[in-house]
């Protein structure tokens, strides 16, 4: 087929080469993928973002090597004959031939590339992008949100949302983690994106309504103490979700916190937010307000009017709903419950808190640490077990480092005490931070720390020695150890963040 002349050169050749050799790969990829499931995580990289870049590439570099031939023949005619655009002459056969191939080339290669940037649009968007890219620095994150009830939710539907500007925000921000990988500028472990998180009401609230209080709900807890015989504790709590009236008149709940009547606004002076010194609260209905400051954190009106006031919202409570690392005795007590790990095994919560509170530099080197800790304690304790039992044993020990793989991670050193969970107040000071009855008013209001403002107590205690509460009188709280009064004056996580 008769062509215009200033395509014969090596730079357009080899631009219509690299075009047709990943058009075809892109094609071909594509088929593997679809009826054989070829290439994995990273083949949709590959697909809709690597190969057609170097396509494009390739067709940049056919009209630029016909442009650079042109101006060299212009050059080298000495006469000036040559011109410097094309004669578009449709009764010439080569001009007559370049025009349909580049009709019919333009037509086809818009559909594809349609197509392609549909599904690279798709692709960068999807679960496998954010988390496996970059497996190493995103696994503490990935791994964590597929033990997450929203493990369903694709991670864009809460850190992009909809629309297109959030999109090219998000798109912007990505090029920026890229470089930090790529130069090794990346922090261990990663921050919790708390500054420049889209607003809740624009993402958690396309599916949850918090206008919807829904009813009371009953929370029952497991836990098992550090002794020789794992001794179980219950309780039997009813979360108090909703508001509602009552025999004593209308009864607040937790989620009263973001009602549609009220606005609570506050100051921080950490970057976790884990420290708040000032608290208003004001009623939309009467016009009423108060404001709250924390005696043991006293600052200056100065000081104050520095800090940025932030209105409450959901994510000040449920800050960890996909991403939670959990404290080692909570997921151990959770395999315990579940039988994973023997509780007939004598001392095994002991053990496993002692193994799982220690740091180490890598994951092989815990889970050998795990191994030998486990193996050591039984065979000084309890040699007998060693035979008798030993299958108990492996299946506890492999159960632990299940535990200690799905939420804990040595390479990125990111961990419980790096993202304290604000809901409750065990293991993090959590409802705390305001509730601590130090947060007083001018008027000498109050912001209690009564247990049962958030939930009451119906059951307590171990299986065989359970105490209930009748319909309308809640338990006062029992420590399953015995620390006399200590629980009511100090925060729960002074312990049982550093218990062991």
């Amino acid at each position: 087929m008769k062509l215009p002349s200033s395509i014969k050169n090596w730079i357009s050749i080899t631009g219509a080469v690299l075009a047709i050799f990943n058009l075809a790969t892109i094609l071909s990829l594509i088929v593997l993928n679809l009826f054989f499931d070829f290439g994995g995580t990273y083949i949709g990289l590959f697909i809709y973002i690597i190969l057609p870049a170097f396509m494009i590439a390739g067709l940049i570099l056919i009209p630029v090597g016909m442009r650079i031939n042109r101006e060299s023949a212009r050059i080298a005619d000495a006469a000036g004959e040559v011109k410097n655009w094309p004669i578009i002459n449709f009764n010439n056969e080569a001009t007559r031939n370049a025009s349909i191939i580049f009709i019919f080339g333009t037509v086809f290669l818009l559909i594809i590339s349609s197509i392609g940037s549909y599904e690279a649009f798709h692709y960068t968007e999807s679960v496998e992008f954010c988390g496996k890219l970059c497996h190493q620095v995103m696994e503490p994150e990935f791994v964590t949100y597929h033990g997450s009830s929203h493990e369903r939710v694709a991670c864009v539907e809460c850190h992009v949302g909809s629309g297109a500007s959030w999109y090219v925000k998000s798109k912007m921000s990505g090029l920026y983690q890229v470089y930090s990988v790529l130069a090794d500028k990346f922090p261990r472990p990663i921050p919790t994106p708390i500054a420049n998180l889209r607003p809740a009401q624009e993402t958690c609230e396309q599916c949850h309504w918090p206008e919807k209080f829904y009813d009371r709900k009953i929370k029952n807890l497991q836990s098992y103490l550090a002794d020789d015989l794992n001794t179980e504790h219950v309780i039997h709590l009813q979360m108090k979700t909703s508001s509602q009236m009552t025999s004593e008149g209308f009864e607040k709940g937790i989620h009263q916190h973001i009602s549609p009547d009220v606005i609570i606004e506050y100051k921080t002076t950490s970057d976790n937010r884990q420290v708040i010194p000032w608290v208003k609260y004001t009623n939309k209905k009467t016009g009423e307000s108060e404001i709250f400051t924390d005696s043991d954190n006293s600052l200056s009106q100065e000081k104050l009017d520095s800090l940025e006031t932030r209105v409450m919202d959901c994510l000040d409570c449920h800050n960890r709903p996909s991403h939670n690392y959990n404290v080692p005795q909570n997921f151990i007590d959770k395999s315990i419950a579940a039988g994973k790990i023997s509780k007939t095994l004598p001392g095994i919560k002991q053990i496993s808190m002692t193994a799982l509170y220690k740091t180490y530099s890598t994951k092989d080197s815990a889970f050998l640490a795990i191994k030998n800790q486990v193996y050591e304690f039984y065979q000084s304790s309890y040699p007998e077990l060693m035979t008798s039992r030993k299958s108990d044993i492996d299946n506890s020990i492999a159960e632990i480092q299940n535990g200690y793989a799905n939420n804990i991670f040595p390479f990125m050193k990111a961990d419980w005490t790096k993202y304290p969970n604000n809901i409750g107040h065990m293991e993090y000071d959590g409802c705390f931070r305001c509730h601590n009855d130090r947060h007083a008013s001018e008027k000498g209001k109050v912001i209690s720390k009564d247990c049962n403002l958030c939930h009451v107590i119906q059951a307590q205690g171990s299986p065989e020695n359970m105490e209930y509460s009748n319909s309308f009188k809640p338990l006062e709280f029992k420590h399953p150890v015995e620390i006399d009064d200590a629980w009511r004056t100090e925060s729960c996580a002074t312990c049982h963040v550093q218990l062991y």
